[in-house]
C-alpha cells in the first residue's frame, strides 16, 4: 500500500482514490461554481472533532466547506441558561470555522432536545438541498448520543430523497464511547492538516477540549494512521449505494 503525501493527494485518480475537478457542474444562472463538501453534526465541536483535518485539505483545495451544526449547543455548557449557552457555543463555532475556511450553517434543533418526524425531515431536506453538495459528511448512526443518531438519519433521509445525488460518508467521534461497530472503508492522511483540526476543536473553549475529547481523538489519529500507513489519518464509510459525483482530489485509502 502507497503512502499518502500531501504533494500525492493532487492529481489523476487510480486505484482507491477518486477526483473531482474543482469547478464542479455548470449553474444555469452563475456559470461553474466550487465543489461543495457539508460536515453535519449534531452539537458545536462534533464536525470539527470527526472530520476537521479532511475539511480543512478540502478548503485548501479551493472546495466550498460548510459546517452543518444541528443544534448550538443550549446544552452544552453547565450552569448556563439555553441561550446563553448558544451564544457562547455559536461564537465558537464561528472562530473553528474561520480556522477551517468553512462556513457555519444551523438546522435550528436543540441540543439533547432533538427530534425525528416528517416536519424536521422535510425541514432538513429543504436545508441541505439548497446547498447543492456534491460530498455530505455525516455522524455514523450507531453511536450512544441520541443527537448524532438524529443528525445521521435526518442526512440519510435527505440524501434518499435527492435521489441519491450526493456521495455519503460517515465520520467517527470518541470511539469506543460514543461511535459504536465503526469499520472504516476509507482514510484519509491529515498529518499536515492536523494542526488546523487541533486549533479549530482548541476554539471550542466551553468544552474544554484539551483534557476532554481531543484527548481521545489524538490517539483515534494515530491509530488510524497505523492502519492505513501514514502518520496520522481521519476514517470514514462511504455508503456503498452513494450516486453522487466523484470526491475532490483527495487521496483516499481503502483497507487492504
Amino acid at each position: 500500500m502507497t503512502r499518502i503525501t500531501r504533494r500525492s493527494m493532487i492529481g489523476s485518480a487510480t486505484g482507491a482514490a477518486l477526483g473531482l475537478p474543482l469547478v464542479s457542474r455548470p449553474s444555469q444562472d452563475a456559470g461553474p461554481r466550487k465543489a461543495k463538501v457539508v460536515i453535519a453534526g449534531a452539537h458545536p465541536d462534533d464536525p470539527e472533532s470527526g472530520c476537521g483535518g479532511t475539511a480543512a485539505l478540502y478548503s485548501d483545495l479551493g472546495c466550498e466547506v460548510v459546517l452543518l451544526y444541528l443544534t448550538r449547543g443550549e446544552a452544552g455548557i453547565p450552569g448556563k441558561q439555553a441561550r446563553e449557552a448558544a451564544a457562547i457555543r455559536t461564537g465558537e463555532c464561528q472562530k473553528a470555522c474561520a480556522i477551517l475556511k468553512a462556513r457555519p450553517l444551523f438546522a435550528g434543533q436543540i441540543d439533547g432536545d432533538c427530534e425525528l418526524s416528517r416536519t424536521r425531515y422535510e425541514e432538513f431536506r429543504k436545508l441541505l438541498e439548497a446547498e447543492r453538495p456534491e460530498l455530505v459528511f455525516t455522524h455514523w448512526p450507531v453511536d450512544t448520543h441520541r443527537d448524532h443518531r438524529v443528525i445521521s438519519l435526518l442526512v440519510y433521509d435527505a440524501w434518499i430523497e435527492s435521489g441519491r445525488t450526493f456521495d455519503l460518508f460517515y465520520y467517527e467521534v470518541e470511539q469506543g464511547q460514543q461511535t459504536q461497530q465503526f469499520v472504516p472503508t476509507h482514510y484519509v492522511d491529515i498529518t499536515r492538516s492536523e494542526s488546523r483540526k487541533r486549533a479549530a476543536c482548541y476554539a471550542h473553549a466551553s468544552q474544554n477540549p484539551q483534557a476532554d475529547f481531543y484527548r481521545l481523538h489524538e490517539k483515534m489519529h494515530q491509530f488510524r494512521g497505523l492502519e492505513c500507513g501514514c502518520e496520522l489519518a481521519e476514517a470514514f464509510v462511504r455508503h456503498a449505494q452513494s450516486g453522487g459525483g466523484q470526491l475532490p482530489p483527495l487521496r483516499l485509502r481503502t483497507p487492504g
